[in-house]
């Protein structure tokens, strides 16, 4: 359990980190290529986020 509630604040925190490496590197930049990768990794940190929030809460319920 420790280690789900672990890797769900590193998605949030690798969620923040690309949003900010986006904007810095792809919009302030001007390099589409970062914004490319960020949204990217932001959607593969996002679908493993909500996996992990569903087996927490699952594993929760279980009596």
């Amino acid at each position: 359990m420790a280690l789900k509630i672990f890797l769900n604040t590193f998605y949030t925190v690798g969620i923040f980190l690309s949003l900010i490496a986006g904007y810095q590197y792809g919009i302030v930049q001007h390099h589409p290529g970062y914004i490319v990768s960020a949204v990217l990794i932001i959607a593969i940190f996002v679908v493993l986020k909500i996996k992990i929030l569903k087996d927490i809460k699952n594993t929760q319920k279980k009596p």
